[in-house]
């Protein structure tokens, strides 16, 4: 049954109110890496920038659907963070965002709207993983290796939507709340450095996301054009809507 404070909420407000249970928690990274075989690794504890913008996906998945158990949870995260919801090895697991988005528009989860908000093809060669292969253990099993550079060739082959930082502001009204705003970066081998959940107070937009610089989950001080150009690695914006 689904919880009674959450019956009135728009599909984006009810993955507000399911970020903000976590503001304060700490920021974290590699908290679902494993030296050994692929598995799900939940944490609701410390978060980083994806496993927090994962996790309270999975949550409203859980709410939305009236099925708030913690079966139901781990199969919504599992479906979220893995190609086509299937755990099979570390290259299964959407690794870029951009992967993460095409995998999870297809699945139904999300809806890709930046070309409606003025975004533009863009193009990268993505292979940060592989060029940095000393930092992600899995990677010295040649297979694992081979399988990922696989898939970052494909997804260099790929196009996507960025708006540019400076059309933002003409953008910003139609972008809702708990609309996925992932970061596009100037950072060679990358195509997103950051994600977080979008929220208006009154009429400011921000950020809901978890943060290294400030060590937490929060919301942006600053807005979202002040905090995009405050960035000089962040080229403009992807937005995916929840559904």
């Amino acid at each position: 049954m689904r919880g009674k404070q959450f019956d009135n909420l728009s599909y984006g407000n009810l993955i507000i109110e399911i970020g903000f249970f976590f503001i304060n928690k700490p920021y974290k990274t590699g908290t679902i890496e494993n030296r050994g075989k692929e598995k799900l690794i939940v944490n609701v504890s410390v978060f980083d920038c994806t496993t927090f913008v994962e996790t309270v996906l999975a949550l409203a998945r859980c709410a939305s659907s009236g099925k708030i158990s913690r079966t139901e949870f781990r199969k919504n995260l599992k479906s979220i963070r893995y190609r086509q919801g299937k755990m099979n090895d570390y290259s299964s697991r959407l690794h870029y965002f951009t992967d993460w988005l095409r995998d999870n528009e297809k699945k139904g989860i999300l809806t890709d709207v930046s070309s409606r908000l003025g975004g533009k093809p863009q193009q990268n060669k993505i292979n940060f993983i592989t060029a940095h292969q000393e930092l992600y253990t899995p990677l010295k099993d040649k297979a694992q290796l081979a399988r990922m550079s696989a898939i970052e060739k494909k997804l260099s082959r790929k196009t996507f939507s960025v708006i540019d930082k400076d059309k933002v502001t003409t953008q910003r009204s139609k972008i809702y709340n708990g609309d996925i705003l992932a970061f596009t970066t100037n950072q060679e081998g990358l195509d997103v450095a950051h994600l977080g959940f979008a929220i208006w107070q009154g009429k400011s937009l921000h950020l809901l996301h978890a943060t290294s610089k400030e060590g937490n989950v929060v919301i942006s001080k600053k807005n979202l054009v002040a905090y995009l150009k405050s960035n000089k690695k962040f080229t403009g914006i992807i937005v995916a809507r929840p559904k």
